[in-house]
């Protein structure tokens, strides 16, 4: 399934609003999935320095995360799709 990159430009966020934000596209992502359309939210990364999130979903389409962010009430700059290589998947 392809992963998404939403990237967020949040000023003033404190950490609970962030942690809020975070358990809204969690909660968001499993009653989409529950309702057939399979988006999972995994992970977010803030720069405080920069006041930007980068959030990471797994999704059929951009469309499907863009409807999950709404959904969840996350502001976003854009989606980016996105491929990942780990430490241990080269040599």
């Amino acid at each position: 399934m392809p992963q998404y990159m939403v990237e967020r430009h949040l000023p003033g966020i404190t950490p609970e609003q962030l942690g809020a934000a975070a358990s809204r596209a969690k909660k968001v992502t499993a009653e989409m999935t529950d309702q057939g359309t399979p988006v999972r939210y995994l992970r977010s990364t803030f720069v405080p320095s920069e006041e930007r999130s980068f959030c990471l979903f797994d999704a059929p389409t951009k469309r499907d995360v863009e409807e999950a962010n709404r959904l969840a009430e996350i502001p976003l700059v854009r989606i980016t799709e996105v491929r990942h290589i780990a430490a241990e998947d080269v040599s």
